[in-house]
């Protein structure tokens, strides 16, 4: 069945998330959704002049008399939150948010599952040789650190700890290459990290009970909340892992530290990507390092400006509850998340309570909506389903294609345009309604229990 792209604009207001759905070059109603059709994508003007963006992996996206991505990176990051670029995705904000879904990329392809093999379970290649390992020869970053992560023994059911306690790895830090950081206009810092795989990450993933995040031992901010699972596998040490020692957090705040004072004296960006479990760690190593203050240059350096830190979450559920995205928008931690509409993954938690339900016909606020679970950032939604292969919803390389396949000269059509397959989107859409349903009758109990009853 052919996939399909939307476009549609939320009504912007102080507790909701903006979005934004791919991509056309005409206006649109936010009242009324447009369909695009992804089906007229191969039509190129070739007539038009244009300024070719090559990223390094080979990514090509054509536009109208471009800038370098040097002179706006800046924007490309988030600093305006992409205003004017997503609507219609603009060709450098595309090609960028391709290049960092394939960095992503990267760490399943790394990802040794070979039972049999002596790195079972972690990266199969050296940080020197992973990213040509796995084909991105040009990607133009060093990697400086493997990250591993394991869940709290604790909080597991009984009878898992002892199988479920080791920390597996799931992704990498990176700086850029100099002749990369003078394409981007900066040096990156980047942080990649992958989605669920093992049986613990995926017990972790449903213990959403919101939890204080309690990062800054000076103001623990009690009314910041974070989905507890995600909390553990961030937060837990595990003293006998094979290649680490120390929680997640303690490595990645100790190896961001050490780079930045590395390259205190040039301008430098954090940028944090990844893929389902892997975006919320990004958000959640996000708001840590803005709230311990260490996206700040050392010695208050580069006129006492702070570093930028940039979230690009693909597939990412919610993390936390309203005052955690209040607080990230605080301080000032730029968030782009990319979702597919059909994509369940990015319905949880909260399901049904969530910051659709915050009010009651927007005026009026709920006694239970501190409880709910808020999205944060900004949203681009993808709209594609494959009849034969359902995971494709949350495939992080379904996602890539897509982005892709997302130009701009494409045709806009009716709600009545019918795709490739003859079938509506919103009849596709309607097919994942049961388990939503099913889904919120589970996720229902997350607001019982938060309010003790």
């Amino acid at each position: 069945m052919a996939a399909a792209a939307k476009l549609a604009v939320a009504p912007g207001t102080p507790t909701t998330t903006t979005r934004h759905r791919v991509s056309t070059t005409l206006a649109a109603s936010s009242a009324t959704p447009t369909t695009v059709s992804l089906s007229s994508l191969q039509h190129k003007q070739e007539a038009a002049a244009s300024t070719e963006v090559v990223a390094p992996a080979g990514v090509r996206a054509k536009a109208m008399v471009t800038p370098p991505l040097a002179c706006m990176w800046q924007e490309v990051q988030g600093a305006g939150d992409w205003r004017g670029l997503v609507e219609p995705l603009h060709p450098l904000l595309r090609a960028e948010i391709v290049r960092y879904a394939q960095l992503v990329a990267a760490c399943y392809r790394a990802f040794d599952l070979d039972p049999r093999s002596k790195r079972y379970l972690n990266c199969k290649h050296g940080k020197k040789q992973m990213l040509q390992a796995v084909g991105m020869h040009g990607a133009g970053y060093a990697v400086t650190k493997y990250i591993y992560a394991a869940p709290d023994v604790a909080a597991l059911p009984k009878g898992l700890g002892r199988s479920c306690s080791k920390s597996r790895w799931i992704g990498y830090v990176a700086v850029t290459s100099d002749r990369e950081a003078v394409r981007l206009g900066r040096r990156d810092i980047l942080v990649s990290l992958r989605g669920t795989v093992t049986g613990s990450e995926w017990l972790a993933n449903f213990m959403s009970t919101l939890a204080p995040a309690r990062f800054d031992p000076g103001d623990p901010r009690l009314d910041v909340r974070v989905e507890s699972g995600f909390l553990s596998l961030y937060t837990s040490d595990d003293v006998s892992g094979k290649f680490t020692t120390g929680s997640c957090r303690n490595q990645l705040l100790s190896e961001i530290s050490h780079l930045v004072a590395k390259h205190k004296d040039e301008e430098i960006s954090i940028t944090l990507a990844g893929h389902s479990m892997g975006s919320s760690l990004a958000l959640l190593l996000g708001y840590d390092l803005a709230e311990l203050g260490l996206n700040s240059y050392p010695n208050n350096g580069n006129g006492g400006a702070s570093i930028p830190i940039t979230v690009y979450s693909f597939a990412g559920p919610r993390v936390g509850n309203l005052e955690f995205k209040d607080r990230c928008d605080q301080l000032g931690v730029k968030v782009l998340r990319v979702v597919n509409v059909n994509d369940p993954v990015t319905k949880m938690p909260g399901v049904l309570f969530n910051e659709g339900a915050r009010v009651l016909a927007g005026r009026y606020e709920l006694p239970w909506s501190k409880a709910c679970y808020v999205h944060v950032g900004v949203e681009v939604a993808l709209d594609f389903f494959e009849a034969g292969d359902i995971a494709c919803v949350h495939d992080l390389q379904a996602y890539i294609d897509q982005l892709l396949k997302c130009t701009d000269d494409i045709t806009v059509g009716s709600d009545s345009t019918m795709d490739e397959g003859g079938v509506r989107g919103r009849v596709v859409a309607s097919m994942f309604e049961p388990w939503r349903w099913q889904m919120a009758a589970i996720r229902a109990g997350e607001l019982m229990q938060a309010l003790g009853i």
